[in-house]
């Protein structure tokens, strides 16, 4: 499932156990969870019990063996966005995934638009113009992110975040390439530099 979703796109951090879930929720911002309810350490059922006593809004989707609509019930109760019952296949997870952050980013429409381009996060087509463009995958997920929310200012850090896991390493100027070559692809005033805070959208050229 993580090889898959970094197919996706997603950076994606693994833990095998509850206690380190909820370490990894305290040290890192994150979009998104997907939990398992058998964990050992402390089950999902608890994790996503604290996280929501805690007042945390980070979307949850439930992944699980457990298939009886009792534990449905109680997951959705607790405060999960989704829940998928395995096996599942994993194109239904990125679907499921996609559509939780559209409802948390206050979104209905699937594909996200601006200044003539673009991105098409199901199908990870992108055009301008009404031209298809050649991106690679870290560029796609770092177009995503200034997309996602077109007037805000996305810092240097948390663009690492979205492109890398903890186990891969980050050359110090990757941000700075990805958005050189994004650049040159749809133009030098689309991704515009906020000196000192990060990058944001510009204006079409």
């Amino acid at each position: 499932m993580r090889k898959g979703l970094q197919q996706e796109g997603h950076s994606v951090d693994w833990v095998q156990d509850g206690r380190k879930a909820e370490a990894a929720l305290e040290s890192n911002p994150y979009d998104l969870m997907v939990l398992d309810l058998g964990l050992p350490g402390k089950d999902g059922v608890r994790v996503l019990a604290d996280l929501r006593r805690a007042k945390l809004t980070l979307p949850v989707i439930i992944v699980t063996a457990r298939d009886q609509i009792e534990d449905r019930v109680q997951g959705l109760d607790l405060g999960a966005d989704d829940y998928l019952v395995k096996p599942f296949d994993l194109d239904e997870l990125a679907a499921r995934i996609r559509a939780v952050a559209r409802r948390h980013a206050g979104r209905a429409e699937g594909l996200l638009e601006y200044a003539e381009v673009v991105l098409n996060p199901s199908t990870h087509e992108v055009s301008r113009h009404g031209a298809p463009l050649a991106i690679s995958a870290r560029e796609f997920a770092l177009l995503s992110a200034l997309l996602e929310r077109p007037q805000a200012i996305v810092s240097r850090a948390q663009l690492e975040e979205r492109l890398y896991g903890w186990d891969e390493e980050v050359a110090s100027n990757a941000i700075e390439v990805h958005i050189h070559h994004l650049r040159k692809k749809l133009g030098e005033g689309f991704i515009r530099t906020v000196r000192g805070l990060g990058y944001t959208l510009g204006s079409a050229s």
